[in-house]
């Protein structure tokens, strides 16, 4: 694969999965443009993968933001929605109504807007491809995890309603549904004793977490054009998670 002359936007490129995200499409040739909360980081993250790269501060829930950074970048012919927070994981009914608005504020009016302005940019320029962030929880049930599960739900509901509308201006949509990635986040809950990691390594059959890099490549796959006939597609990268219906651990 390669991205020799394309520009990749990565929202929520600065740290994580994104920063890998990053990493992969930049060794593949293309110029990447870094859009995170954390504008410092965006930019030294950006830095550090060359010249030609560009690192910004873009709140994906501000319209006017976002639309001023997009113009800043120019021509996109990828777009990674990846931005993002945690859930809190507490009991359903300790949850508050204010942390299940910003959950889909952050994802789905996020995602939504960062395709939207996008996508205008592409139907000009012959097409592109978008890959939406969903996880397993948008798949399956997650106990204590409602507004995180609904968020990525929302996304895997977007990703196919775009591909359906966008296809014949050649934008493909599609979404790769992680497992647990070994990311400073879920190591921090781990840490915090909110995830059970022996647990997680016991459920999924190949027995480990995921490595950022992996979803990383998953994501130039579903970008690139060896899957020029993929769209509306949900990838599971889950170590097997989806796969393992039993009832005892393996």
């Amino acid at each position: 694969m390669t991205f020799k002359g394309k520009t990749a936007v990565v929202t929520g490129g600065a740290s994580g999965i994104g920063l890998a995200v990053c990493d992969v499409f930049a060794a593949r040739g293309a110029r990447v443009a870094i859009l995170d909360l954390n504008g410092d980081l965006a930019v030294e993250s950006a830095a550090r993968l060359g010249p030609d790269h560009l690192g910004l501060a873009v709140d994906v829930t501000d319209e006017e933001g976002v639309i001023a950074a997009l113009t800043e970048v120019g021509g996109i012919d990828i777009l990674v929605n990846n931005a993002g927070i945690g859930d809190v994981n507490l009991p359903t009914t300790e949850q508050s109504l204010a942390h299940v608005r910003r959950m889909l504020d952050i994802h789905v009016a996020g995602g939504f807007l960062m395709a939207r302005e996008v996508a205008k940019r592409m139907q000009g320029n012959g097409g592109g491809a978008i890959v939406n962030l969903a996880s397993i929880a948008a798949l399956t049930g997650l106990p204590r995890r409602n507004s995180y599960g609904a968020a990525k739900a929302g996304l895997v509901a977007m990703t196919k309603s775009m591909a359906s509308e966008w296809g014949r201006a050649g934008i493909r949509v599609n979404a790769v549904a992680p497992g647990y990635v070994a990311t400073d986040l879920v190591r921090g809950l781990i840490e915090d004793g909110l995830l059970d990691e022996a647990k997680i390594l016991r459920r999924v059959p190949l027995g480990r977490m995921i490595e950022p890099r992996e979803i990383a490549e998953a994501i130039a796959f579903l970008a690139s054009d060896a899957a020029s006939a993929i769209t509306g597609s949900v990838l599971s990268v889950d170590a097997g998670w989806m796969a393992y219906g039993a009832a005892d651990d393996l």
